[in-house]
């Protein structure tokens, strides 16, 4: 060792060039510094000052260490580190149901490619209930989340019920942390449903593409009319008659919104949301049938998601707190120390381990998007059924075994060396799609580019550090 080299020690760290005169670092605790490209030559080459700021910053962030105190550097790092994988311990939180594939919409990009509402083989039943709700309850996580989902699970609404109330009086004997969410379009709800939703305290998801001109665009009803006015109607009834607002929604970004997300941001205020998910188009179902007609480059998104960002941005600076959903979860991965438990976004690949989804028959996918492939024809990943399979065989079993082993970033070609590693997670299920490997190919992955170019957006208003945009940032990432 000469002696320069004996000066200090420098830490794991991913890197790239982030402009021409900055270089960015991030380490496996998501400690993240910008340091100009003369400076990180004299890092990597053992000429910085430690009587620097730039040194005492660096160490403060366990990028580099004193040899004296690589011990003390290595525990901290662990210890960060530890906090990011904690969702490894809640295995698993999110039990999604699909209570019928029926759907009283039909919508261009339904992922799921529902079926008519005469179509009630496509229900679950309240014995399959019962039963995927024994095996929720199997989970060794203290925090469970149901969420009801379709089609249109209202149209199925005495399964919902029997399966809140069997869930509640087995929660009696197991005092877990139980949520509940309905994931639905709203057009079917009436006072005695918004009753029970009330008197359960379950949550509400839906959906929202803009004003009537962009909702109906591609959320039309399944007799080809506006879904629109009928959907303003139950959403101001369920909010007069809630007394929590706990309804929130979702966008999907179309050709035909996409240049005019602010017009979307808008509609979102006018209607008193707080906030919105700014979401891109999934290639499954008709969303993939109708790439042609509904679809876009990925770059496209990516642009339009910055101008959208900066325009919520300005908002905020105005005195109106709204919030980017999507911003403050990936502001949280790299602000914060915390892990996030989004099922989408982890290492190895949540999909299984912090979420799973129970099929109207019983049959069970790790992923959503692992469903809606079994849909067009794909059962890949199906990992067994309520009735057929026990729970340690479902669980432990071979799919699960292939996700975990084949989803951690740390292995995985064109992840390991990404400098945004730490703030990433895996999509095995569309890696498959799109390759037929659940390891997947990243120069040509959409989520790869899609994630790749949030994150410069999000790391260079970072960098610029401008007062009033981290505020905005701040603020979100405490709501």
């Amino acid at each position: 060792m000469n002696e320069n080299k004996s000066k200090y020690i420098v830490m794991p760290f991913n890197f790239k060039l982030f402009d021409n005169e900055h270089v960015l670092l991030v380490n496996d605790a998501g400690d993240y510094y910008f340091l100009k490209t003369s400076d990180f030559d004299n890092l990597i080459n053992y000429k910085l000052d430690k009587r620097s700021a730039i040194y005492q910053d660096l160490n403060s962030r366990q990028l580099v260490s004193d040899y004296n105190d690589i011990d003390l550097s290595i525990e901290l790092l662990s210890t960060k580190y530890r906090s990011i994988k904690s969702f490894l311990r809640n295995f698993t939180s999110l039990h999604m149901m699909v209570i019928t594939l029926r759907c009283n919409h039909k919508c261009r990009y339904c992922q799921v490619t529902s079926e008519v509402e005469e179509a009630y083989k496509y229900d679950m039943s309240p014995e399959t209930a019962r039963r995927v709700v024994d095996y929720i309850f199997y989970s060794p996580s203290q925090n469970i989340k149901i969420e009801f989902q379709g089609g249109e699970p209202l149209l199925n609404w005495s399964t919902i019920v029997s399966t809140v109330d069997y869930a509640e009086v087995l929660n009696k004997k197991y005092k877990k942390n139980l949520e509940f969410v309905i994931c639905t379009n709203l057009t079917l709800l009436d006072e005695e449903k918004i009753n029970f939703i009330n008197n359960h305290n379950i949550a509400i998801s839906t959906s929202l593409d803009g004003n009537k001109f962009l909702h109906d665009k591609n959320r039309i009803l399944r007799n080809g009319k506006s879904s629109y006015d009928l959907f303003i109607e139950k959403l101001e009834l369920a909010r007069k008659m809630l007394t929590r607002n706990r309804i929130s929604a979702l966008m999907t970004t179309t050709i035909d919104n996409i240049d005019k997300l602010n017009i979307v941001i808008d509609e979102y205020i006018k209607l008193g949301f707080d906030g919105i998910f700014l979401r891109a188009l999934n290639p499954y179902g008709l969303a993939s049938k109708y790439v042609n007609d509904i679809g876009y480059p990925i770059e496209k998104f990516i642009s339009a998601f910055e101008e959208a960002l900066n325009y919520i941005i300005e908002i905020n600076i105005k005195g109106k707190r709204f919030i980017e959903y999507y911003t403050a979860l990936l502001l949280k991965r790299i602000l914060t120390p915390f892990g996030t438990g989004f099922v989408d976004l982890q290492s190895p690949s949540g999909a299984g381990i912090a979420g799973v989804i129970y099929d109207f028959n019983g049959d069970i996918y790790p992923a959503d998007e692992a469903r809606m492939l079994a849909r067009m024809g794909d059962k890949h990943f199906l990992m067994g059924n309520v009735f057929k399979d026990k729970y340690i065989d479902i669980f432990n079993g071979e799919v699960i075994s292939d996700i975990v082993k084949k989803s951690c970033l740390d292995a995985m070609p064109g992840c390991a060396t990404c400098v945004y590693k730490t703030y990433c997670g895996a999509d095995p299920i569309r890696n498959y799609l799109e390759t037929k490997d659940i390891v997947g190919h990243r120069p040509s992955s959409n989520f790869c580019k899609k994630h790749m170019g949030l994150f410069d957006i999000i790391l260079n208003k970072l960098k610029n550090n401008k007062e009033e945009e981290m505020n905005v940032f701040w603020s979100w990432i405490s709501y």
